[in-house]
């Protein structure tokens, strides 16, 4: 199932969110997810800064995949946002991020948490989905691309 709207609704959906560093971008993302899930923003960018210290969660072509677990969640949430401009992110072919999909799960969803990662990983490594991506107009353009099982190759 290619569709994602069982962990993004419309209004987790960011389009030319600005963000000068990760730092900035984690907080931002932090204070969307928030609006989801029963977290302090604090704790949300904490597990995600604590994951990044592991290795980038940038896996290329100017796609991030942020990720953390937080107590108290009942589900996997997630979160989107397409930047104005890219960032750094200490990606893995150093390019720069601009397409961010970041993801929460439950503390106890090890499998469940796997399967959103892959899912979305799969997703974004649709190179002409990304391009959707990267000239959709507004947040509901984006959202109704995720909420699209449209399965295609990748490029």
């Amino acid at each position: 199932m290619d569709d994602l709207s069982d962990l993004l609704s419309p209004q987790a959906v960011q389009a030319a969110l600005v963000a000068p560093n990760k730092k900035s971008l984690f907080q931002q993302l932090a204070v969307v997810a928030a609006r989801f899930v029963d977290a302090d923003p604090k704790l949300i960018v904490e597990r995600l800064t604590e994951r990044e210290r592991l290795g980038s969660t940038g896996f290329g072509g100017g796609v991030a995949i942020p990720h953390g677990k937080i107590e108290g969640l009942d589900r996997v949430v997630g979160v989107f946002a397409r930047l104005a401009a890219p960032i750094d992110f200490a990606a893995i072919d150093d390019l720069p991020v601009d397409i961010v999909f970041l993801l929460l799960s439950p503390v106890d969803a090890g499998v469940e948490h796997l399967k959103a990662l892959a899912r979305v990983s799969r997703r974004l490594r649709d190179r002409g989905f990304v391009a959707k991506l990267r000239g959709a107009g507004s947040n509901d353009a984006l959202y109704a691309l995720f909420a699209t099982a449209e399965t295609r190759n990748a490029a």
